[in-house]
This record gives C-alpha cells, structure tokens and sequence, in this order.
C-alpha cells in the first residue's frame, strides 16, 4: 500500500477545525433561548417567519431550520469523519489523506456558507471566519502534498476513466438544473425565489454551486478523460461533499418539515432527489477510484 508523509501542519489544523466545529455546532443544535417563529415584515413589504429560537433566531424558519439540520450532520458525521482521516493521514495513507482532502472540502463549504452571508449575523461569525480560513488552507496544503508525493500514483491504467468522468460532469449538469430551475424564473420576473424572500441580500448556495462547484466538476470530468492525475484529485476532492450531501439534504428537510415548511412535489423531485441520487452514486465512485491504490507498492 502507498504511503504519504504525513504533515504536521495539516494535522494541527485538523484539530483546529474539530474544535471550532464542535462549538459551532453545538452551539447552533442547543443553544437555548426564544419563543418560536414570528412574523416580520420586510423592507419590501413582504412577510416572513422568523425561526425565532436558539442561535438563528434572527433566520428565516427555512433557513434557521436548515442549519440546524446541516449542524447535526456536522456534529454527527462530519466531526467524526474528519477525526479518522486526520489519523489514517497520521498513519501515511494515501487513501486515508484523500479523504481527508475530501472532507477539508466538505468544511469549507459549508463554513463559507456560514461566513459568507448563509446565515444572519450572529455571535459565532468570528468562528465561521476561523472555520473557513482554516479549512480553505488545509485543502490547499493537503492539495498541495498529494501532488508533490503522489500524484503519478492517479495515473495508474487501473484506475476507472470514464464512469467517473461521466458522473462529474452529470453532477455539474445536475447542480446546474436544480438551482436555476427556481433561479431563472425568479430573475426574470424580478422577484425574490420562495425560499428566499426578501430577507437576504442573495442565497451564498447559487454562488458556491453554480460559480464554484459546477465548474470544478466539469474541468475535473474533462481531466479524466484526458487521464490527467490532476482530474482525479479533483475529483476525489469534491466526491466527499457530494456523499455527505445525501445525509445533509435529509437532515434538513426532516428539521424544516418539523418547523412547518411544506415542499412542492418540484421541490422533492429536484433538491431533495436529485442531491440524494448524486450522494449514493458518489459513493459507488469513491470506492471505485480508491481501490485500485489500495494494492498498488511504492
């Protein structure tokens, strides 16, 4: 089995996130405080439930719902995740370290999220802003030292080629459907999406997914073709997020279902199917890719 030198940098920053994670999100699953969803009216003139409870109670109920959900996973699988690659890194896995570049990605997009404006101000943003930078440079340095030590070792003619090129670049067209199905209309007609309102200024999800996310797959799908060991870095980056994307959209739709918000049948369909589909595919492909490393010698 490949071996990695583990990096003591990365390792600590690890911890880091584990710890500041840990806080946030229990701090966002029990804090305690509020009376429940009130009405607001907008500068808009519209109105708005405010989730009224804990520490997104100046949130939307969607939204304030939602993180609640995103938090228990966090807590629940993605603490827990990260934990075990920082030690399989720790060991010199080449596989471990992989995911562990996975799982970096998976914090850091949803602490951008959180920093960036997915949620209004609170009093842990100084937290979302550690978590982001601190995520943002151990997938840059876990990027980095996979590259410099083991990238030959994606080139392997035993690694799968166009099953997962197909599966990123259908991810990307997918994320592309769902979010500009609502989007489009929206603009067109000059008003707020549904879920959104006029509470916020904009929804930080459009622009990571479709500016961000739908980008790197399609470059990442055209990489594979071409066999390139930089596509399937890429790759593997962003397959983590996309399986913890199945457990996340779940958990959310059971906090907002609980809080009261009905879906459409589009709704259910698109965000919620379509996400779950790519999470369970995206483990198939996980597996496929990481497998064949596991009997490969140095």
């Amino acid at each position: 089995m490949r071996k990695i030198k583990p990096s003591s940098s990365i390792l600590w920053l690890a911890v880091f996130i584990i710890l500041l994670a840990l806080i946030a999100t229990c701090t966002g699953l029990f804090l305690p405080g509020g009376t429940g969803p009130i009405s607001f009216t907008t500068l808009q003139g519209q109105t708005v439930e405010i989730f009224g409870r804990g520490l997104y109670h100046r949130d939307t109920v969607f939204v304030g719902a939602g993180s609640q959900g995103a938090d228990a996973v966090t807590l629940g699988i993605g603490i827990p995740l990260l934990a075990i690659c920082g030690l399989l890194h720790w060991r010199g896995s080449l596989r471990g370290t992989l995911l562990l570049l996975g799982s970096f990605v998976y914090f850091l997009y949803i602490y951008a999220s959180y920093a960036l404006g997915g949620v209004v101000y609170n009093r842990l943003l100084l937290v979302y802003i550690a978590l982001f930078s601190a995520s943002l440079y151990a997938v840059v340095l876990t990027f980095r030292l996979i590259e410099r030590q083991h990238l030959a070792a994606l080139t392997s003619s035993r690694l799968p080629r166009l099953g997962p090129a197909i599966f990123m670049i259908a991810s990307g067209c997918v994320t592309l459907f769902i979010w500009l199905t609502p989007l489009l209309p929206a603009l067109v007609q000059d008003q707020p999406p549904a879920t959104l309102g006029s509470y916020y200024t904009g929804r930080v999800t459009d622009a990571l997914d479709l500016g961000l996310i739908t980008p790197t797959t399609f470059l990442a799908g055209w990489l594979i073709l071409r066999r390139s060991p930089l596509g399937y870095l890429i790759a593997l980056a962003l397959l983590v997020l996309e399986i913890m994307l199945l457990p996340m959209i779940t958990a959310q739709t059971i906090s907002q279902l609980a809080a009261g918000i009905a879906f459409t049948s589009v709704e259910i369909i698109g965000p919620i199917t379509g996400f779950a589909i790519l999470g369970l595919l995206a483990i198939w492909v996980t597996v496929a890719l990481l497998k064949p490393l596991a009997s490969s010698t140095s």
